[in-house]
């Protein structure tokens, strides 16, 4: 997120027409330059514009510089300020600087010392956002780099994310959970043109409804009970990048009609703030429900629906690409097994038969946990059909079963619930089902 990735901004208020108009000539070729020769139209320029750094007169017309600088970094304390005044006062300097004043210039100055520190200021502004998308991030876990998939479905999918990547038109994924909406959504990110700049995720379902419009919009010290700092929001965050919306459908409707609005309009305020923040985010949006049923139960807007689905991705389930499975499987098993030289290499013939057989409610994410269970539990070359927990697939038919053998059926998948609750460690099963670890042993290698 270096400053030359686009043209910053930078307001000029000193009330010497000669001095603004010197700034402008010296700066317009850099960037883009906006003038006020008053402290009120500084205030009002500020709150409609997006601006990244102010160099700011101390002595104004209406207003004092310093009683300026607290009001402008009320409004937005991560812009940086850069005073400038033709009187060295010790004092005022040091206040300044408390206030958050990024450097304190005197009149007459070098122009080239002065574009110096501007771009060391905006060197500043940019790293400030560049750590606040660096933490969202942290916090997330990525559990494969690619997407894996040789299915007809899926080559469809692959050739509509290469073709709209390179637009900007909002994007809608819909499939079951599991599937790798968010996955989709990275790849169409990671081939456009924004590919350099955020990728930000704002989770819907995770997030209580008492607080999501303050991590989507920000929110100003002071805003509410608790607010002690002024905190950027996550579509802030995403300026010039990517705001993937997961599990929209948890968003209610008040929020659904402030969200459509930011598409729309591509501004938005902070709460307990007035100023106007201008954003470029490609909105790409994600949900596991039907928002066709949802419109008709009067749950979700549908001008924010059609809003939203310029470009509609639909994911496959698992089960109607079950030909992906055994390349999924050893791409997961890999992944899990990396470093470890006991864990387990591939899966037998018969084992990924079965798993092919499985219908997998959960999708993919079901099945890389598997195999990251399956990576730690089985410590031998190959995963065979017996060493993979019965419940996790479908259960037997039982009905046309011997007795004999449906109590051995029911026994082992009991016996695996066991184990795979105590993390394979088959002392603690043993006891726990209350027989010898050598029996134990003897039921889990037994064939049904």
């Amino acid at each position: 997120m270096a400053v030359t990735d686009k043209r910053a901004t930078i307001l000029v208020v000193d009330d010497e027409p000669g001095v603004r108009q010197s700034f402008y000539m010296v700066l317009k070729n850099e960037f883009e330059v906006l003038l006020a020769e008053s402290g009120a139209e500084a205030i009002d320029i500020f709150s409609k514009n997006p601006v990244d750094l102010i160099l700011l007169d101390i002595i104004l017309p209406d207003t004092n510089g310093i009683e300026l600088l607290e009001k402008l970094k009320e409004m937005d304390p991560n812009t940086e300020v850069i005073m400038i005044t033709a009187v060295k006062e010790v004092q005022t300097a040091v206040r300044a600087i408390k206030l958050g004043a990024y450097e304190y210039i005197i009149k007459p100055f070098i122009v080239e010392e002065v574009i110096t520190v501007i771009y060391r200021a905006l060197e500043k502004y940019s790293l400030v956002k560049e750590i606040a998308y660096l933490k969202t991030e942290l916090k997330r876990h990525q559990p494969f780099e690619k997407m894996v998939g040789k299915n007809k479905k899926m080559k469809k999918v692959f050739e509509l994310i290469s073709t709209i990547s390179q637009s900007n038109g909002t994007v809608l994924i819909q499939g079951e959970s599991g599937t790798g909406k968010e996955l989709v959504a990275r790849a169409i990110h990671s081939r456009s043109p924004r590919k350099n700049q955020p990728f930000v995720v704002i989770n819907c379902s995770a997030m209580p409804s008492t607080i999501m419009e303050s991590e989507i919009f920000g929110h100003n010290k002071g805003a509410f009970t608790g607010a002690v700092n002024t905190v950027m929001g996550k579509l802030e965050i995403a300026h010039k990048g990517t705001a993937f919306i997961d599990d929209i459908d948890s968003l209610d409707l008040r929020m659904q009609g402030k969200l459509l609005r930011v598409i729309q309009e591509k501004e938005f305020e902070r709460l307990g703030s007035t100023k106007v923040i201008k954003i470029d985010v490609r909105f790409i949006a994600a949900s596991n429900k039907n928002l066709e049923e949802l419109i008709k139960k009067n749950t979700f807007r549908e001008d924010l629906f059609y809003r939203l689905n310029v470009f509609p991705v639909k994911l496959p389930p698992l089960r109607e690409r079950r030909s992906d499975i055994p390349l999924l499987l050893n791409h997961f098993l890999e992944v899990y097994s990396k470093g470890d030289e006991e864990s387990a290499k591939s899966f037998s013939e018969d084992s990924i038969r079965a798993l092919m057989g499985y219908n997998w409610p959960g999708n993919v994410r079901e099945l890389e946990n598997l195999v990251q269970r399956l990576s730690t539990l089985v410590k031998k070359p190959v995963i065979q059909l017996k060493d993979t927990p019965v419940l996790t697939l479908a259960k037997p038919d039982i009905k046309n079963m011997a007795l004999k053998k449906a109590t051995r059926t029911f026994e082992k998948q009991y016996i695996y619930s066991v184990l795979e609750s105590v993390g394979g460690n088959r002392g603690k099963a043993a006891k726990i089902l209350g027989i010898h670890r050598n029996t134990l042993a003897a039921k889990v290698d037994d064939p049904i």
